[in-house]
């Protein structure tokens, strides 16, 4: 995966803020950070703060096993509340930590899994018992504690998943993808909602979380990345256009320009045909987000299906790049050879634009190989 991913970056950091008990806001000075050095971040900071608990809670731990499960639970459940008695938990044998949590109401358990250890979570996971797993996921749900649910659903077995997924909202689904620990499994976790369930949780997206629903999709691969596209656009039109402006004001193309690439023709100029895709200022923004992406070949496919004022928008904001810009877009075209999708564009942008393009270096060795 790509480490500049925006929303990748944004989960990282929102995990990184629960973890240090801040608003994600306080930290947004770590927008910029590729999401594979927060994420070191964040379990460097796991270490510090888990390892580096007071002696005491050794000793807890040690007390703890002494005691019968039920009654160490008690003294769990009356004496040290659910951040103490997550700590300590950490501090034993996964075996151990999860005879006690049997022993302890759901209610508990699920205020308790936020502050456990996200180490030892698998550990435990493995030998609790398939009921109170669901039990303790769907009470993280009606929480809305999206951020714990992601580090625990990669842990889950398929036979628990089976059972959780009917009882929890769709958005409930799309904020735990887009908070999942290890994103390996979420096409475990798609193939198990089937195809009806699936198009629900990519409906409910319009309702605020296109950009959970962007993590999603650029966390599977292959023909499943291709389905939520197809499922995306597909949505009604007003729905769909919702994901557009969405992208545009969060600066989300490199998320979705992707995707766009996968639909086929008619979905994708169904896409082209959106109320968003003739707004001027929309068209002027996506320009600069191909030239640092480099999503050309992803973003011309859609441009020659525009209408041809947007084309127009699109042309005179490309003709208005930079030279350094204008080069660089000229040598991906060539290098990915996009010359015949590149050019119509040209024709549209004013004259002293194309004087500039036709000077390029790059155009110039286009010109010389043809």
């Amino acid at each position: 995966m790509d480490t500049r991913d925006p929303l990748r970056t944004r989960a990282e950091t929102e995990k990184l803020a629960a973890l240090l008990d801040e608003r994600p806001e306080r930290l947004a000075f770590l927008a910029g950070l590729p999401a594979d050095d927060l994420r070191t971040l964040r379990e460097q900071t796991v270490a510090a703060l888990f390892d580096g608990m007071p002696d005491m809670l050794d000793r807890i731990a040690k007390a703890t096993r002494l005691v019968p499960a039920g009654v160490a639970a008690a003294i769990s459940q009356k004496a040290l509340g659910p951040r103490l008695a997550a700590a300590v938990a950490g501090r034993l044998e996964p075996a151990r930590a999860a005879d006690i949590i049997e022993k302890l109401p759901v209610a508990f358990t699920a205020a308790s899994c936020a502050h456990l250890d996200p180490r030892r979570i698998g550990g435990i996971v493995d030998r609790l018992d398939e009921n109170l797993l669901v039990r303790i996921s769907v009470a993280l749900a009606e929480r809305g504690d999206h951020l714990t649910m992601g580090r625990f659903v990669g842990h889950l077995r398929d036979s628990v998943l089976i059972r959780v997924l009917p009882q929890v909202d769709d958005a409930v689904v799309l904020r735990t993808g887009f908070a999942v620990d290890q994103p390996q499994r979420l096409g475990d976790i798609v193939e198990l909602m089937g195809e009806d369930r699936l198009a629900r949780v990519i409906a409910s997206a319009a309702d605020g979380l296109w950009p959970e629903a962007l993590a999603v999709a650029g966390m599977v691969t292959g023909e499943q990345r291709a389905r939520i596209a197809t499922l995306a656009a597909r949505q009604p039109r007003d729905r769909l256009d919702t994901l557009v402006r969405t992208t545009a004001e969060q600066g989300l193309w490199e998320s979705l320009l992707p995707l766009v690439a996968l639909l086929s023709e008619e979905d994708r100029r169904a896409v082209a045909l959106l109320p968003s895709l003739t707004d001027p200022e929309v068209l002027s923004g996506v320009v600069p987000a191909v030239v640092a992406t480099a999503l050309w070949a992803e973003f011309l496919p859609l441009v020659e299906l525009l209408p041809e004022p947007s084309r127009t928008a699109v042309a005179e904001a490309a003709g208005a790049l930079g030279d350094e810009d204008l080069d660089a877009l000229a040598r991906e075209v060539d290098k990915q050879n996009l010359w015949d999708l590149v050019l119509p564009l040209v024709e549209l942008m004013p004259d002293p634009a194309k004087e500039r393009i036709f000077a390029l270096p790059a155009f110039q060795d286009q010109g010389e190989s043809t």
